[in-house]
């Protein structure tokens, strides 16, 4: 990609030169255009995405039964377990042995998308700001700021559908609940449109655009930790991967877990609340939201569901990016290239 575009350059200077004695004093305007679009489609870029995309994936199937404890607690609110443990075997003892990998696949395909959009941009953006230089906590924030926003504009249908997938068939206790029949990710794209509107797949757009702070906060934690060590040392060890990914994700998941309530219920979508307002992900639907969980449960229900999310979102993220160091690593190594040290 990045020889396309510098071809892609070359060629437009030579057309734009006319003369070949003026060959030479023209193409200085264009050098920074062709810096620019190198570092954003650079093969760098490209093998942290796959590498982020891949870790993830790994990640997810591994602690694939705690996430389904966890958005069960978030959206069935009449549910009496209250433990992570307690939740997974009500689920086995109801819907059968693999009922915790239900809709397994549509989370893993919208994971592996929005990781890679994730990652790219991250670390386009900062081979475009860096420059090779040493960045810094405030530019780590705002990269990772920007990255998230373009991840939930692009992803934010995919999660929808793979919210409803992973639900359809579950035992509720909540009966506001309405139930859906989708015969998998394409059919399910089609009823929500038929049924719901296009717009419906941005269903919790707004609060997944407030909680870009999540990632970012993530981001800024563990590249800021990755740092420090890498002053010490040449390179992160299995352990230093995994613990400081664990650190980095349990103060992010924990300063923005109410939103991510709100998230997932909006995302689902099959709650008969608030009909006068149908606008789903509208700001004035998220403090409804956020009331009605307070009123019924108090403070604690904003964090209804967190044990199970901190135990998933903790040990996935650790393990992603233990996943993501090594196979960057090996892969810059196979292929004989140098790993740009813009930390």
């Amino acid at each position: 990609m990045a020889g396309a575009g510098a071809a892609r350059s070359s060629l437009e200077l030579a057309g734009a030169a006319g003369p070949p004695g003026r060959a030479e004093q023209q193409p200085q305007p264009q050098q920074p255009r062709a810096a620019a679009m190198s570092s954003v489609a650079s093969y760098e870029s490209l093998v942290h995405a796959v590498s982020g995309a891949v870790g993830s994936m790994t990640a997810m199937t591994v602690f694939f039964p705690l996430d389904t404890a966890r958005l069960r607690l978030q959206v069935d609110e009449k549910r009496k377990s209250k433990t992570t443990p307690a939740v997974l075997l009500e689920i086995i003892k109801e819907e059968g042995l693999l009922a915790p990998y239900r809709g397994w696949f549509p989370v893993i395909s919208s994971l592996c998308c929005s990781n890679f959009v994730y990652f790219y941009t991250f670390n386009s953006l900062k081979a475009l700001w860096v420059k090779g230089q040493h960045s810094t906590t405030g530019k780590d924030l705002v990269l990772g700021v920007v990255a998230g926003v373009v991840n939930v504009l692009l992803t934010t249908p995919l999660w929808v559908v793979n919210t409803r997938l992973k639900l359809q068939g579950a035992k509720f206790r909540n009966e506001d609940i309405v139930p859906t029949n989708y015969r998998g990710i394409i059919d399910a794209f089609h009823q929500i449109v038929r049924d719901e509107g296009v717009l419906a797949l941005w269903n919790g757009t707004f609060p997944s655009l407030l909680l870009v702070f999540n990632p970012a906060i993530q981001f800024m934690f563990y590249e800021g930790f990755k740092r420090k060590l890498l002053k010490k040392q040449l390179q992160l060890t299995s352990l230093d991967a995994f613990v400081i990914g664990a650190i980095a994700k349990a103060v992010a998941t924990t300063l923005t877990y109410p939103l991510q309530t709100v998230q997932s219920i909006l995302r689902f979508g099959r709650h008969r609340l608030n009909p006068e307002n149908r606008t789903l992900g509208s700001l004035r639907n998220v403090l409804y939201l956020l009331q009605q969980r307070v009123r019924r449960f108090g403070l604690v229900g904003l964090y209804k569901g967190l044990e199970a999310k901190l135990l998933q979102t903790v040990l996935t993220a650790a393990l992603m990016f233990l996943v993501y160091e090594k196979l960057t690593a090996a892969t810059f190594t196979v292929m004989g290239l140098k790993h740009s040290r813009r930390h």
